[in-house]
Protein backbone atom coordinates (compact mmCIF):
# COMPACT_ATOMS: atom_id res chain seq x y z
CA UNK A 1 0.00 0.00 0.00
CA UNK A 2 1.39 3.30 -1.21
CA UNK A 3 1.81 6.07 1.61
CA UNK A 4 0.28 9.72 0.59
CA UNK A 5 2.81 11.49 -1.05
CA UNK A 6 4.02 8.32 -3.16
CA UNK A 7 0.04 7.76 -4.28
CA UNK A 8 0.33 11.83 -5.32
CA UNK A 9 4.00 10.31 -7.27
CA UNK A 10 2.77 7.73 -8.98
CA UNK A 11 -0.66 9.35 -9.98
CA UNK A 12 1.01 12.89 -11.18
CA UNK A 13 4.61 12.00 -12.13
CA UNK A 14 6.14 12.35 -15.37
CA UNK A 15 2.44 13.22 -16.58
CA UNK A 16 3.16 17.39 -17.92
CA UNK A 17 6.43 18.59 -18.82
CA UNK A 18 7.82 21.51 -16.41
CA UNK A 19 7.93 23.70 -19.62
CA UNK A 20 4.71 23.10 -20.95
CA UNK A 21 3.20 24.09 -17.80
CA UNK A 22 5.16 27.18 -17.69
CA UNK A 23 3.62 28.23 -20.67
CA UNK A 24 0.61 27.86 -19.31
CA UNK A 25 1.75 30.70 -16.33
CA UNK A 26 2.86 27.73 -13.70
CA UNK A 27 6.07 28.92 -11.98
CA UNK A 28 5.57 26.00 -9.15
CA UNK A 29 3.30 23.06 -9.97
CA UNK A 30 3.14 19.85 -7.76
CA UNK A 31 5.69 19.47 -5.16
CA UNK A 32 4.99 22.37 -2.52
CA UNK A 33 3.08 23.74 -0.18
CA UNK A 34 1.12 25.92 -2.95
CA UNK A 35 1.15 26.20 -6.63
CA UNK A 36 2.58 29.41 -7.78
CA UNK A 37 0.80 31.11 -11.12
CA UNK A 38 1.00 34.06 -13.00
CA UNK A 39 -1.86 34.10 -15.70
CA UNK A 40 -0.78 37.23 -17.13
CA UNK A 41 2.26 35.28 -18.49
CA UNK A 42 0.47 32.40 -19.67
CA UNK A 43 0.53 31.72 -23.73
CA UNK A 44 -3.47 31.53 -23.68
CA UNK A 45 -4.60 33.73 -26.60
CA UNK A 46 -6.78 36.26 -24.35
CA UNK A 47 -5.08 39.80 -25.20
CA UNK A 48 -4.31 41.73 -21.80
CA UNK A 49 -6.02 42.89 -19.98
CA UNK A 50 -6.97 39.42 -18.55
CA UNK A 51 -9.87 38.61 -15.85
CA UNK A 52 -8.65 35.01 -13.83
CA UNK A 53 -11.90 32.95 -14.07
CA UNK A 54 -12.16 30.38 -11.00
CA UNK A 55 -15.15 27.39 -11.11
CA UNK A 56 -14.93 24.43 -9.00
CA UNK A 57 -16.97 21.10 -9.40
CA UNK A 58 -17.10 17.73 -7.30
CA UNK A 59 -18.02 14.39 -8.67
CA UNK A 60 -19.32 11.94 -6.03
CA UNK A 61 -19.82 8.31 -6.19
CA UNK A 62 -23.35 7.01 -6.33
CA UNK A 63 -24.48 10.57 -6.87
CA UNK A 64 -22.92 11.11 -10.17
CA UNK A 65 -21.27 7.86 -11.31
CA UNK A 66 -21.25 4.18 -10.46
CA UNK A 67 -19.13 1.75 -11.17
CA UNK A 68 -21.80 0.02 -13.76
CA UNK A 69 -21.72 3.25 -15.50
CA UNK A 70 -18.39 4.72 -15.42
CA UNK A 71 -14.74 3.43 -15.59
CA UNK A 72 -12.02 4.59 -13.31
CA UNK A 73 -10.55 6.50 -16.26
CA UNK A 74 -14.07 8.23 -17.51
CA UNK A 75 -14.27 9.86 -13.77
CA UNK A 76 -11.50 11.37 -13.98
CA UNK A 77 -11.94 13.16 -17.29
CA UNK A 78 -15.27 13.62 -17.01
CA UNK A 79 -14.50 15.65 -13.58
CA UNK A 80 -12.40 17.73 -15.24
CA UNK A 81 -14.43 18.16 -18.32
CA UNK A 82 -17.20 19.70 -16.09
CA UNK A 83 -15.46 22.40 -14.66
CA UNK A 84 -13.65 22.89 -18.29
CA UNK A 85 -17.40 23.66 -19.30
CA UNK A 86 -17.87 26.31 -16.64
CA UNK A 87 -15.21 28.18 -18.12
CA UNK A 88 -16.41 27.58 -21.70
CA UNK A 89 -19.50 29.35 -20.50
CA UNK A 90 -17.71 32.82 -19.60
CA UNK A 91 -15.84 32.98 -23.21
CA UNK A 92 -12.77 31.87 -21.30
CA UNK A 93 -9.84 29.98 -21.95
CA UNK A 94 -8.88 26.83 -19.14
CA UNK A 95 -5.50 26.98 -17.46
CA UNK A 96 -4.64 25.36 -14.42
CA UNK A 97 -6.52 22.84 -12.33
CA UNK A 98 -6.15 21.61 -8.71
CA UNK A 99 -7.21 18.21 -7.91
CA UNK A 100 -8.49 16.61 -4.76
CA UNK A 101 -9.49 13.67 -4.07
CA UNK A 102 -11.03 11.79 -0.95
CA UNK A 103 -10.21 7.55 -1.72
CA UNK A 104 -11.90 4.62 0.03
CA UNK A 105 -10.18 1.50 0.70
CA UNK A 106 -12.09 -0.27 -2.33
CA UNK A 107 -10.14 1.68 -4.59
CA UNK A 108 -6.39 0.62 -5.32
CA UNK A 109 -3.38 2.39 -6.35
CA UNK A 110 -3.62 1.03 -9.68
CA UNK A 111 -7.37 2.50 -9.93
CA UNK A 112 -6.66 5.47 -9.16
CA UNK A 113 -3.49 6.05 -11.58
CA UNK A 114 -6.52 5.15 -14.23
CA UNK A 115 -8.44 7.89 -12.79
CA UNK A 116 -5.39 10.38 -13.36
CA UNK A 117 -4.93 8.81 -16.73
CA UNK A 118 -8.13 10.19 -17.77
CA UNK A 119 -8.06 13.35 -15.89
CA UNK A 120 -4.65 14.05 -17.71
CA UNK A 121 -6.15 12.96 -20.79
CA UNK A 122 -8.45 15.73 -20.79
CA UNK A 123 -5.85 18.16 -19.72
CA UNK A 124 -3.71 17.35 -22.23
CA UNK A 125 -7.12 17.83 -24.74
CA UNK A 126 -7.78 20.99 -23.43
CA UNK A 127 -4.08 22.53 -22.71
CA UNK A 128 -5.02 22.23 -18.57
CA UNK A 129 -2.14 22.26 -16.23
CA UNK A 130 -2.60 20.48 -13.09
CA UNK A 131 -0.96 22.33 -10.45
CA UNK A 132 -1.95 20.90 -6.90
CA UNK A 133 -4.47 19.76 -5.35
CA UNK A 134 -5.19 17.19 -2.05
CA UNK A 135 -5.48 13.82 -1.12
CA UNK A 136 -7.45 12.56 1.67
CA UNK A 137 -9.08 8.91 3.05
CA UNK A 138 -12.95 8.35 2.25
CA UNK A 139 -14.71 5.66 4.34
CA UNK A 140 -17.04 4.93 1.66
CA UNK A 141 -17.13 6.58 -1.42
CA UNK A 142 -14.67 8.09 -3.86
CA UNK A 143 -15.03 12.05 -4.03
CA UNK A 144 -12.99 13.70 -6.79
CA UNK A 145 -13.33 17.50 -6.55
CA UNK A 146 -11.19 19.94 -9.40
CA UNK A 147 -10.93 23.64 -9.01
CA UNK A 148 -10.29 25.09 -12.56
CA UNK A 149 -8.56 28.75 -13.67
CA UNK A 150 -8.76 30.33 -16.70
CA UNK A 151 -8.62 33.88 -18.25
CA UNK A 152 -10.69 35.88 -20.05
CA UNK A 153 -10.55 39.58 -21.94
CA UNK A 154 -11.30 41.68 -19.22
CA UNK A 155 -14.91 42.95 -19.13
CA UNK A 156 -16.40 40.72 -21.96
CA UNK A 157 -17.08 38.15 -20.00
CA UNK A 158 -20.14 36.32 -21.12
CA UNK A 159 -22.59 36.23 -18.12
CA UNK A 160 -26.22 34.85 -17.48
CA UNK A 161 -27.61 38.07 -16.99
CA UNK A 162 -27.09 40.13 -20.30
CA UNK A 163 -29.92 38.77 -22.65
CA UNK A 164 -32.11 41.30 -24.08
CA UNK A 165 -35.86 41.74 -25.53
CA UNK A 166 -35.75 40.03 -28.96
CA UNK A 167 -32.51 38.01 -28.82
CA UNK A 168 -32.35 35.10 -30.67
CA UNK A 169 -31.69 31.53 -28.46
CA UNK A 170 -29.04 29.45 -29.33
CA UNK A 171 -27.34 26.18 -28.58
CA UNK A 172 -24.11 24.68 -29.79
CA UNK A 173 -24.69 21.05 -30.56
CA UNK A 174 -27.26 18.63 -29.82
CA UNK A 175 -29.22 17.86 -26.27
CA UNK A 176 -30.13 14.71 -24.30
CA UNK A 177 -27.13 12.26 -25.45
CA UNK A 178 -25.76 11.62 -22.26
CA UNK A 179 -28.93 11.21 -20.62
CA UNK A 180 -29.86 8.70 -23.21
CA UNK A 181 -26.87 6.83 -22.91
CA UNK A 182 -27.29 6.65 -18.85
CA UNK A 183 -30.66 5.53 -19.14
CA UNK A 184 -29.10 2.39 -21.55
CA UNK A 185 -26.20 1.52 -18.85
CA UNK A 186 -28.92 1.57 -16.47
CA UNK A 187 -31.10 -0.22 -18.09
CA UNK A 188 -27.29 -2.96 -19.29
CA UNK A 189 -27.21 -3.04 -15.53
CA UNK A 190 -30.72 -4.29 -14.24
CA UNK A 191 -30.69 -6.28 -17.52
CA UNK A 192 -27.48 -8.49 -16.34
CA UNK A 193 -27.03 -7.64 -12.82
CA UNK A 194 -23.66 -6.60 -13.29
CA UNK A 195 -22.49 -3.48 -10.93
CA UNK A 196 -19.26 -3.46 -10.95
CA UNK A 197 -17.96 -2.28 -14.57
CA UNK A 198 -20.00 -0.34 -17.20
CA UNK A 199 -21.20 -2.72 -20.01
CA UNK A 200 -19.30 -2.53 -23.63
CA UNK A 201 -21.34 -0.73 -25.98
CA UNK A 202 -18.66 -0.76 -28.58
CA UNK A 203 -20.39 -1.43 -32.32
CA UNK A 204 -24.13 -0.87 -31.06
CA UNK A 205 -26.49 1.79 -31.52
CA UNK A 206 -26.25 3.05 -28.42
CA UNK A 207 -22.42 3.23 -28.48
CA UNK A 208 -22.76 6.63 -29.36
CA UNK A 209 -24.76 7.82 -26.52
CA UNK A 210 -22.67 5.97 -24.29
CA UNK A 211 -19.62 7.67 -24.92
CA UNK A 212 -21.49 11.61 -24.51
CA UNK A 213 -22.19 10.40 -21.44
CA UNK A 214 -18.51 9.28 -20.17
CA UNK A 215 -16.50 11.54 -22.52
CA UNK A 216 -18.68 15.20 -22.50
CA UNK A 217 -16.68 17.24 -24.91
CA UNK A 218 -16.73 21.30 -23.44
CA UNK A 219 -17.65 23.50 -25.56
CA UNK A 220 -13.94 25.69 -25.38
CA UNK A 221 -13.73 26.72 -28.67
CA UNK A 222 -17.42 27.59 -29.62
CA UNK A 223 -17.67 29.77 -26.07
CA UNK A 224 -14.39 31.86 -27.58
CA UNK A 225 -15.74 32.10 -31.52
CA UNK A 226 -19.37 33.60 -29.10
CA UNK A 227 -17.10 36.26 -27.39
CA UNK A 228 -15.02 37.23 -30.08
CA UNK A 229 -17.85 38.22 -32.30
CA UNK A 230 -19.37 40.40 -30.24
CA UNK A 231 -22.59 39.69 -30.72
CA UNK A 232 -23.32 37.27 -28.20
CA UNK A 233 -25.30 38.65 -25.15
CA UNK A 234 -25.84 35.46 -22.56
CA UNK A 235 -24.34 32.40 -22.25
CA UNK A 236 -24.61 29.11 -20.12
CA UNK A 237 -23.30 25.37 -20.16
CA UNK A 238 -25.90 22.66 -20.16
CA UNK A 239 -25.39 20.95 -17.25
CA UNK A 240 -28.13 20.42 -15.39
CA UNK A 241 -30.68 20.22 -18.35
CA UNK A 242 -31.95 22.55 -21.54
CA UNK A 243 -34.82 23.73 -19.21
CA UNK A 244 -33.15 24.23 -15.91
CA UNK A 245 -30.11 26.54 -17.84
CA UNK A 246 -33.12 28.89 -20.03
CA UNK A 247 -34.42 29.44 -16.73
CA UNK A 248 -31.07 30.88 -15.16
CA UNK A 249 -31.04 32.70 -18.07
CA UNK A 250 -34.05 34.30 -17.71
CA UNK A 251 -34.24 34.98 -14.31
CA UNK A 252 -30.37 36.53 -14.32
CA UNK A 253 -31.61 38.72 -17.11
CA UNK A 254 -35.47 39.44 -16.18
CA UNK A 255 -36.89 38.23 -19.46
CA UNK A 256 -38.72 35.63 -21.16
CA UNK A 257 -36.75 32.38 -23.14
CA UNK A 258 -39.46 31.16 -25.99
CA UNK A 259 -38.29 27.70 -27.24
CA UNK A 260 -39.19 25.66 -30.44
CA UNK A 261 -39.32 22.08 -29.89
CA UNK A 262 -39.31 22.06 -34.01
CA UNK A 263 -35.91 23.74 -33.82
CA UNK A 264 -34.05 21.78 -30.71
CA UNK A 265 -31.30 19.74 -31.87
CA UNK A 266 -31.45 15.96 -31.46
CA UNK A 267 -29.07 13.12 -32.65
CA UNK A 268 -30.38 10.63 -34.41
CA UNK A 269 -29.19 7.95 -32.15
CA UNK A 270 -30.94 8.95 -29.55
CA UNK A 271 -34.30 9.84 -31.12
CA UNK A 272 -33.88 5.98 -32.25
CA UNK A 273 -32.86 4.71 -28.79
CA UNK A 274 -35.88 6.66 -27.56
CA UNK A 275 -38.19 4.97 -29.93
CA UNK A 276 -36.84 1.82 -29.21
CA UNK A 277 -37.85 2.08 -25.50
CA UNK A 278 -40.92 3.96 -25.82
CA UNK A 279 -39.64 6.99 -23.92
CA UNK A 280 -39.89 10.23 -25.07
CA UNK A 281 -37.21 11.98 -26.11
CA UNK A 282 -37.93 15.97 -24.91
CA UNK A 283 -37.70 14.23 -21.48
CA UNK A 284 -33.65 13.95 -22.00
CA UNK A 285 -33.71 16.76 -23.86
CA UNK A 286 -35.13 19.23 -21.51
CA UNK A 287 -34.14 17.87 -18.33
CA UNK A 288 -31.29 15.35 -19.25
CA UNK A 289 -28.64 17.51 -18.22
CA UNK A 290 -24.93 16.63 -18.45
CA UNK A 291 -24.28 17.76 -22.43
CA UNK A 292 -22.05 20.22 -21.69
CA UNK A 293 -22.49 22.15 -24.82
CA UNK A 294 -23.65 25.88 -24.40
CA UNK A 295 -27.08 27.94 -24.35
CA UNK A 296 -27.22 31.26 -24.90
CA UNK A 297 -28.77 34.66 -26.80
CA UNK A 298 -27.67 36.91 -28.99
CA UNK A 299 -28.50 39.80 -31.23
CA UNK A 300 -31.10 38.52 -33.55
CA UNK A 301 -29.59 39.93 -36.67
CA UNK A 302 -26.18 38.29 -36.07
CA UNK A 303 -27.56 34.49 -35.63
CA UNK A 304 -26.99 33.30 -39.20
CA UNK A 305 -24.04 35.18 -39.78
CA UNK A 306 -22.91 33.69 -36.36
CA UNK A 307 -24.36 30.04 -37.82
CA UNK A 308 -22.16 30.53 -41.03
CA UNK A 309 -19.17 31.50 -38.53
CA UNK A 310 -19.49 28.08 -36.96
CA UNK A 311 -19.81 25.46 -40.26
CA UNK A 312 -16.70 27.17 -41.08
CA UNK A 313 -15.46 26.05 -38.20
CA UNK A 314 -17.05 22.76 -38.31
CA UNK A 315 -18.91 23.62 -35.12
CA UNK A 316 -22.68 22.93 -34.81
CA UNK A 317 -25.17 25.42 -33.78
CA UNK A 318 -28.35 25.66 -33.58
CA UNK A 319 -31.35 28.75 -33.56
CA UNK A 320 -34.06 27.17 -31.25
CA UNK A 321 -36.10 30.79 -29.71
CA UNK A 322 -35.89 34.20 -28.97
CA UNK A 323 -36.21 36.09 -26.11
CA UNK A 324 -39.41 38.70 -25.14
CA UNK A 325 -40.36 41.20 -22.54
CA UNK A 326 -42.32 39.56 -19.36
CA UNK A 327 -42.06 37.79 -16.30
CA UNK A 328 -39.02 35.58 -16.50
CA UNK A 329 -39.76 31.94 -17.54
CA UNK A 330 -39.32 29.34 -20.10
CA UNK A 331 -42.45 28.68 -22.70
CA UNK A 332 -41.73 25.75 -25.39
CA UNK A 333 -44.01 25.50 -28.61
CA UNK A 334 -44.76 22.46 -29.64
CA UNK A 335 -44.04 20.99 -32.75
CA UNK A 336 -46.94 20.40 -33.62
CA UNK A 337 -48.46 24.39 -33.11
CA UNK A 338 -49.47 26.42 -36.80
CA UNK A 339 -45.92 27.64 -37.80
CA UNK A 340 -43.40 26.68 -35.62
CA UNK A 341 -40.09 27.20 -36.75
CA UNK A 342 -41.66 29.68 -39.35
CA UNK A 343 -39.68 32.93 -38.25
CA UNK A 344 -41.32 34.98 -35.02
CA UNK A 345 -43.54 33.58 -33.34
CA UNK A 346 -47.50 34.83 -33.76
CA UNK A 347 -49.59 36.04 -30.49
CA UNK A 348 -52.39 33.14 -31.36
CA UNK A 349 -50.21 30.12 -30.94
CA UNK A 350 -49.91 28.22 -28.18
CA UNK A 351 -47.30 27.56 -25.64
CA UNK A 352 -46.13 25.32 -22.85
CA UNK A 353 -44.68 26.64 -19.62
CA UNK A 354 -41.72 24.97 -18.93
CA UNK A 355 -41.14 23.84 -15.40
CA UNK A 356 -38.00 24.73 -13.47
CA UNK A 357 -37.03 21.25 -13.45
CA UNK A 358 -33.58 19.94 -13.90
CA UNK A 359 -30.96 17.81 -12.06
CA UNK A 360 -30.91 19.07 -8.16
CA UNK A 361 -29.36 17.96 -5.50
CA UNK A 362 -31.30 19.26 -2.75
CA UNK A 363 -34.66 17.73 -4.19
Amino acid sequence: MLDEFASIHHWTAARQESKWQLRRGVITGIGDDTAVVDPASAEDGVAAPKRLLLAVDTMVETVHFKQSTMRDEDVGYKALAANISDIAAMGGVPLHALVSVSVPPSYSPERMRRLYDGLYECAERYGVAIAGGDTTSSPGQLVVAVTVTGTVEAGRELLRSGAKPGDAVFVTGAVGMSAAGLHALLAQEERTGEKQFPADFSGQPEASLVHAHQRPSPSVRAGRLLLSRGSCRSLNDVSDGLASEAWEIAEASGLRLVLREALLPRSGSMAAYASRTGIDPLEWMLYGGEDYVLLGTMAAEDAEPMRAVFQQEGLPFFIIGETEEGEPGVELVRHNQANAGQGRLSPSEKREKLKKRGYNHFL
